[in-house]
C-alpha cells in the first residue's frame, strides 16, 4: 500500500481533524485487507498492452459497421476520428492518474481522490455497467459465430453462453498470471488475422465503393460522403467508439502489476497506438473491398467484405474463425476488468463487502462469479446483444466524462502531487476528452433511447443504494479511502 508523507505540524498550531478511522481494531482491519488481497507482480507492460488491445479487438470484427447506416462512410470516418481523439486524450490523462494512484479501483479511484465519495461511486458504477453488460453482449455474438460456422451442431446460443462464462471464469479463478497469458495469446491471433484480412482485401479495394450508400436528400448537409447529413456524424459516435471501447480498463490491473506507476502509463499508450492503427486499416479495407452499403448491416463485416459473390473462401473462413478468437479475447479480458472494478468498490464498502473476498490463489471469486451469473442470465434471457452493448456504451461515456474531469481537478487542486508521467498538453488534453465524452453521451440517445433509459434506471437504483446505505459504511483502510484521508490531512496541514 502506498503512503503519502505528512508534514509535521508546527508547535502551537491548531490540531488536525482527520477523517474518522475504520471502526475495526487494527488487527481486524489488517485481517479485512488480508482476505481481500490480489496477487502482486503478475504482469509487466507487455502483458498489460495485450490486455488493453484484448479489451477492444472484438470491436474491429463487428459492431462498428452499423455506424455506416447512421452516418455513411464520411460520417463514421469523422466519428471515428473524433472518438479516437477522445480516447487518445483520455488515455494520456489516465496514464498520469495511474502513476499517482496505482490501485485496483482504476477510474473509480481517480474520481474518489478528485471528486469525493459521490464522484468515486458514480464513476465506479458507470464503469461497472460497462464491464458487466459488454461481456454478456459479446457472449451472444460468440454464440452467433459458433452457429454460423456450424460448430458442434448447435442450433441454440445459450449452451455457448454458459460455456463461455464457465470456462473463462474458471481460468480467471485459476490465477491472474495464467489468465493474462491466455488473453495475450488469443489477442495475438486476432490481431494477426486483422493484418491478414487487410492484405487479402487490398486487391479488391475500390475507392468509389466507399460512398455508395444512397443519399437522404432531406438531411441537412447530405452528400455522397455524408448520406445522412451532418447529424449522421453525431449519431455515429457510439459506433466510432467501438474501435476503442474498453482500453481505459488497463489501470484496473494496477495492484497485480510490477512497478505499476511506470508500467501502466507505458502499457496504456502502446495499447492505444496499436488500436488506432487497427481501426484505420480495418475500417478502410472493409468498406473499400466490398462497399459501405454491403457491409453496413452485416453481423461479420470482414467476412462479408471477402465474399463478393457470397461464396466462402479459404481466407474468409480464416478471418471468420479469427473473429471468434477476437470475441473470446474481448470477452475474457472484460470479465477480468469487471471483476476488478467490483472488487475495488466492494473492498472500500461502496458495494456489499463480501463481494471483494479473494481465494487462496488471490482471485476475487465472488467478483467473478456474481457478474458472470448476471451476464449469463441477461444473455440467455434477452438474446439482444446490440442493446446490451448500447447500455454499456452509455455507462462508458459517463465514466469517461468523470475521469477526464478528475484529471482537471487534480491538476488544479493538487499540482504538487508526484507524477512519474505527465499528460502532454495538461488540462487542455483532458478538457478535449471531457467535451467529446459529453457529446458521445448525448449521442447514445440518438441511437437507442430505450437502452439509454435502461442504463439510467440502473444508475438511479445504484445511487439510491449508495445514498441511503453504503456511504455510511465505507472502509477507511481501503487503499482509495486511505489516499483520500491522507490528502485531506495534508490539505489541512497546509492551511495551518
Amino acid at each position: 500500500m502506498l503512503h503519502c508523507p505528512l508534514r509535521r505540524r508546527p508547535l502551537g498550531s491548531r490540531p488536525v481533524s482527520l477523517p474518522p478511522p475504520s471502526r475495526e481494531p487494527a488487527g481486524e482491519a489488517d485481517d479485512y485487507l488480508e482476505r481481500r488481497k490480489l496477487r502482486r507482480g503478475s504482469a509487466g507492460w507487455v502483458l498489460l498492452t495485450g490486455l488493453g488491445v484484448a479489451y477492444v479487438v472484438s470491436g474491429d470484427y463487428s459492431g462498428w459497421n452499423f455506424g455506416l447506416a447512421e452516418g455513411g462512410f464520411g460520417g463514421l470516418a469523422i466519428a471515428m476520428v473524433l472518438m479516437g481523439a477522445m480516447y487518445t486524450c483520455m488515455v494520456f490523462a489516465l496514464a498520469e492518474l495511474s502513476s499517482i494512484l496505482p490501485t485496483a479501483g482504476g477510474g473509480y479511484g481517480f474520481a474518489r481522490r478528485a471528486l469525493g465519495p459521490w464522484g468515486g461511486f458514480l464513476t465506479g458504477t458507470a464503469i461497472l455497467i460497462e464491464y458487466v453488460l459488454a461481456p454478456a453482449a459479446i457472449s451472444i455474438f460468440i454464440g452467433d459465430y459458433v452457429e454460423s460456422l456450424g460448430l458442434f451442431g448447435l442450433e441454440s446460443g445459450w449452451p455457448v453462453y454458459l460455456a463461455c462464462f464457465v470456462v473463462f471464469i474458471g481460468i480467471h479463478l485459476w490465477g491472474v498470471g495464467e489468465a493474462l497469458r491466455f488473453s495475450f495469446v488469443v489477442t495475438g491471433i486476432a490481431v494477426a488475422a486483422l493484418v491478414v484480412f487487410a492484405l487479402g482485401a487490398l486487391p479488391d479495394f475500390d475507392a468509389s465503393s466507399l460512398d455508395d450508400i444512397p443519399v437522404d436528400a432531406s438531411a441537412l448537409g447530405a452528400n455522397s460522403w455524408l448520406p445522412m447529413g451532418l447529424l449522421g456524424i453525431w449519431a455515429a459516435f457510439p459506433f466510432g467508439m467501438w474501435f476503442f471501447l474498453g482500453v481505459e480498463g488497463v489501470p484496473l490491473a494496477a495492484e497485480e502489476t510490477r512497478e505499476p506507476a511506470r508500467t501502466l502509463p507505458r502499457a496504456i499508450r502502446w495499447s492505444m497506438g496499436i488500436l488506432v492503427v487497427l481501426a484505420v486499416v480495418t475500417f478502410v479495407a472493409a468498406a473499400g473491398a466490398r462497399g459501405s452499403a454491403a457491409v453496413q448491416d452485416a453481423g461479420n463485416p470482414l467476412v462479408e467484405a471477402l465474399q463478393p459473390d457470397g461464396e466462402a473462401t479459404v481466407l474468409s473462413r480464416i478471418v471468420n474463425y479469427a473473429g471468434l478468437a477476437g470475441l473470446v479475447a474481448s470477452f475474457f479480458s472484460l470479465i477480468y476488468a469487471g471483476s476488478r472494478q467490483l472488487f475495488a468498490l466492494s473492498r472500500a464498502g461502496y458495494l456489499p463487502k463480501f463481494l471483494s473476498l479473494t481465494s487462496v490463489r488471490r482471485a476475487p471469486y465472488l467478483g467473478l462469479l456474481v457478474p458472470g451469473a448476471i451476464g449469463f442470465a441477461l444473455a440467455a434471457g434477452t438474446g439482444n446483444g446490440a442493446r446490451m452493448l448500447n447500455i454499456a456504451v452509455f455507462g462508458a461515456t459517463i465514466s469517461y466524462a468523470l475521469m477526464s474531469l478528475s484529471h482537471i481537478v487534480l491538476r488544479r487542486r493538487e499540482p504538487e502531487l508526484p507524477r512519474l508521467y505527465r499528460t502532454p498538453g495538461g488540462v487542455l488534453t483532458s478538457s478535449v476528452a471531457l467535451v467529446l465524452a459529453c457529446a458521445a453521451l448525448v449521442a447514445t440517445f440518438l441511437v437507442d433511447v430505450t437502452a439509454a433509459f435502461i442504463a439510467l434506471a440502473v444508475y438511479i437504483v445504484a445511487v439510491a443504494y449508495f445514498g441511503l446505505y453504503s456511504r455510511r459504511h465505507l472502509v477507511a483502510k481501503a487503499p482509495e479511502e486511505e489516499f483520500a484521508a491522507l490528502a485531506a490531512a495534508e490539505a489541512e496541514l497546509a492551511r495551518d
